[in-house]
């Protein structure tokens, strides 16, 4: 399994970590106050926040999980970047994005008290202070697994020496530092593993090639002979795709639930568009990010679905791990692609993107856990501002840098979670299907429905989470040999694969959390008046005017743009 790297490998990977922590070095003299550490002072441009937003989502779980999805799937996983993104992204600019950003909340928790209530705020910073922790661990476990086969390595050792480094950084440049990290993360991971994608299908003669090679392979396993190569044409019916699903869950648990859950709610990302420097940037945002969004599966799902390949040639001397049961561990599948096909240089490249990229899920997970603990716990129960301005931005500056320390030592624990799953990206839409499905439900009546009420946001946004939890233990995938993956209360019904379970967990919380809110919102009180509501609810907010502003550098224009390139993407691999 080990890598042999060569001085020039080694050097890239040393020259890189100097880069990473000198940003962080540099920008520590900036970091006066709470706000410019955890907010970045609202000061980013929309191109730079834009590439962070798209980064801080490539890490773990795009590189070394959705490469073994693609191994596991095909281009099926291609529905995590394309329908399962890019709507949720163009409605998160044009319609939430100015409440988000205008509302001057600090954070999506403050974000529901300013629209809710105070219970409704803190239940959300729980959740999601849990979600980080163990999503930050997924990265660290995944960068760990990655030194321990690359440096050869003790897992363990791999595990604090990563999180001691992504520590230094944070603490001293806070946000900032996350990132202008991100979006070096972002170049070096494009470069980086761009020769791998070259080289590998290269050898499996091209695009052509690869269909031809897949198709034995698929139908010995029952499919049709390009299910691996297209996305929706073999949607119809579960049973006729790898990943176990029909059209409907796909469309519905991940292109509406689990997506705009996530790319619209959850605070890990949209903090990014939060620290741009003005409402239009803020909402240019993730349109930015979709751009090199949508073509982020050559560059990592394409290697996947071409290890599948290898994996059936025995001529090409192409193997992966085994578990105890004798399954492949589809995470290693992208190191051991840069094991078959990078020669020295190049290979420390691609390894220093593979660094790169669960750096930045670390770091983004870290820094939303900082802003969201300092000031939707820490600053709203255990120690209130005083009034004194100055005072409390150095105090919280204060608790931000403790609470940094704290979280990477809660990810170092999450980690060790993690090794549970086959399959990381399984875990993190475990994670996610639970809270994020919910709190989007609340979230967007809010927004749209002024009747929404507090008590009814609350009670939607628990008991949408606890009807996941309840699905989630009381269904498991085929073949689940841990109770983190289900069935920890009895097994009542069986999923295919694990994606299929996840997808279902959205669609049930989400689904409960809107009927729940709706209900109790028609026999409470609202307590917010009109006044109290307008910037928070879009019938009594003034429209954003964009005058003298050329089409294309309109936010409603870029999303058409981005729309189009969707649509022709979709068509093209149908």
């Amino acid at each position: 399994m080990r890598l042999e790297l060569t001085w020039i490998d080694y050097l890239i990977m040393i020259i890189y970590f100097v880069f990473v922590i000198g940003i962080g070095w540099f920008l520590k003299k900036y970091m006066k106050n709470a706000n410019a550490f955890l907010e970045a002072g609202r000061s980013m441009p929309a191109w730079v926040a834009g590439l962070a937003f798209i980064s801080t989502n490539l890490g773990a779980l795009e590189v070394m999980g959705m490469s073994g999805s693609g191994m596991k799937y095909g281009m099926l996983t291609a529905h995590f970047f394309w329908v399962g993104a890019i709507p949720a992204m163009i409605f998160l600019a044009l319609f939430m994005m100015p409440f988000y950003y205008g509302s001057k909340a600090r954070s999506v928790p403050e974000f529901l008290k300013l629209r809710y209530d105070e219970k409704t705020r803190a239940l959300n910073a729980i959740l999601f202070a849990v979600m980080t922790v163990l999503a930050s661990g997924i990265s660290m476990y995944a960068l760990a697994i990655l030194m321990e086969n690359v440096l050869g390595w003790p897992f363990d050792l791999s595990l604090w020496i990563s999180a001691l480094i992504v520590l230094c950084y944070t603490y001293l440049g806070g946000l900032s530092s996350a990132i202008y990290n991100e979006v070096l993360q972002f170049f070096i991971i494009v470069i980086g593993l761009l020769p791998l994608v070259v080289l590998s299908l290269q050898d499996v003669g091209g695009w052509a090639g690869l269909k031809s090679s897949l198709a034995p392979i698929a139908t010995a396993n029952g499919y049709a002979p390009d299910v691996y190569t297209t996305t929706w044409s073999h949607a119809g019916q579960a049973n006729t795709n790898p990943m176990g699903t029909a059209w409907y869950g796909i469309f519905f648990g991940l292109g509406f639930v689990l997506s705009f859950g996530y790319w619209c709610t959850n605070f890990l990302i949209v903090q990014r568009a939060f620290a741009a420097e003005n409402v239009n940037a803020a909402r240019k945002v993730p349109l930015i990010g979709a751009i090199p969004k949508m073509f982020i599966p050559f560059l990592i799902i394409v290697p996947g679905i071409i290890a599948l390949v290898l994996f059936n040639d025995p001529s090409k001397n192409f193997t992966l791990p085994l578990d105890a049961s004798g399954k492949p561990i589809y995470d290693y599948t992208i190191i051991m692609l840069l094991k078959q096909y990078l020669p020295a240089g190049v290979l420390g490249l691609g390894i220093t993107a593979l660094l790169a990229s669960f750096m930045s899920g670390m770091a983004g997970n870290v820094s939303a856990f900082n802003t969201v603990w300092t000031y939707d716990i820490y600053g709203s129960y255990i120690r209130k501002p005083t009034g004194n301005e100055e005072a409390d931005g150095k105090h919280y500056l204060h608790v931000g840098r403790i609470t940094t320390i704290v979280g990477v030592l809660l990810s170092i624990c999450a980690a060790y979670i993690a090794t549970k799953f086959g399959n990381i990206m399984d875990f993190l839409q475990t994670i996610f299907s639970m809270i994020n499905a919910p709190l989007f439900a609340v979230i967007f009546l809010g927004m749209f429905w002024k009747r929404t009420t507090g008590h009814a946001a609350f009670s939607g946004l628990l008991i949408g989470f606890l009807s996941a939890l309840l699905h989630h233990g009381l269904t498991a995938p085929v073949g689940a040999t841990t109770l983190v993956k289900g069935g920890w209360i009895t097994v009542l019904h069986t999923y295919p694969v694990e994606m299929a379970q996840n997808f279902w967990t959205a669609i049930i919380a989400c689904s409960i959390a809107t009927l729940v809110t709706v209900g109790i919102s028609i026999v409470t009180k609202r307590k917010k008046s009109d006044a109290d509501l307008k910037g928070l609810v879009y019938s009594l907010t003034p429209r954003l005017v964009e005058e003298n502003v050329p089409w294309y550098q309109r936010p409603s224009g870029l999303a058409v743009i981005v729309g189009v390139i969707f649509l022709v993407l979709t068509i093209m691999f149908w």
